[in-house]
């Protein structure tokens, strides 16, 4: 229970960081430098007993110390909720190397997640930082074997067939979506997919391999269409024109896919 309880932590402390990434990547600025947070809106430096996870947020009423500006919501989300993805992967894993897997494959849906939500932008840090990210672990925790296997030696160290299903599940995975993308704009004359979604896709497939790469893009699709769907129409906006996060999307299904399937006997 204590373990669970330090990966809480943990995880509240990458997340902190996470809203560093969130707030800066898409204004292309420094996630080092200056290495102390700073007020969006006044820009004062906060002080360390102001940037404590959740706590400093919750002590302040949500405002900013100096010019009482109010602080993004999204702050204290990304705290809890990379802190709770931390806890339930070690809980259920252990202290392993899949439970790292998972535990950093979470804190990146949770970064893109809001990240293309705020701002429509998927960092190419996340994305393509991530599938070589989750390339490297498919060394180390097992992949399903799914199609490539099949065709490698049976004699061959399994590290070897568990990386090759990584590439591939990454490969096709953001293949497919890329097509159905170049297909949408080659026939309505219109971009209805962004490049970030393709990354995104091959970083989820370097991750969870090609089924569970496809299964989250079905029930993202299937989700985003009703979502979507129903908010241009409550709010009346122009359904041609209207640019769907679906990244966020894509986040959400790829936590709830991973969720459900934990790998066993590890």
């Amino acid at each position: 229970m204590l373990i669970v309880f330090l990966a809480f932590l943990a995880g509240l402390l990458i997340g902190s960081f996470l809203n560093v990434c969130i707030y800066r990547l898409p204004l292309d600025l420094s996630v080092a430098s200056p290495a102390r947070s700073f007020c969006p809106a006044c820009e004062t430096t906060i002080a360390w007993y102001d940037n404590i996870p959740v706590v400093s947020y919750l002590r302040l009423g949500g405002r900013c110390r100096h010019c009482h500006e109010r602080i993004p919501w999204r702050y204290l989300f990304v705290e809890i909720l990379t802190g709770v993805a931390f806890a339930l992967c070690v809980g259920a894993l252990g202290l392993t190397v899949a439970a790292l897997k998972f535990a950093l494959y979470s804190a990146i849906l949770i970064t893109l997640i809001t990240s293309d939500m705020e701002e429509r932008i998927l960092p190419d840090e996340f994305t393509l930082g991530g599938t070589l990210v989750g390339l490297v672990l498919a060394l180390f925790v097992p992949m399903e074997h799914y199609f490539v296997s099949m065709f490698m030696p049976r004699s061959l160290d399994p590290r070897w067939p568990s990386l090759a299903e990584a590439a591939f599940g990454a490969a096709v995975g953001s293949g497919s979506i890329w097509l159905v993308g170049y297909l949408y704009q080659k026939f309505r004359h219109r971009e209805g997919l962004g490049f970030g979604d393709v990354k995104m896709i091959a970083m989820i497939g370097a991750f969870m391999g090609l089924r569970l790469a496809l299964l989250t893009l079905i029930l993202a699709s299937l989700v985003g269409s009703i979502i979507g769907l129903s908010y241009i129409r409550i709010t009346k906006k122009d359904a041609a024109t209207y640019e769907l996060p679906f990244g966020s999307f894509l986040g959400l299904a790829a936590l709830f896919v991973a969720a459900t399937n934990l790998p066993s006997g590890l």
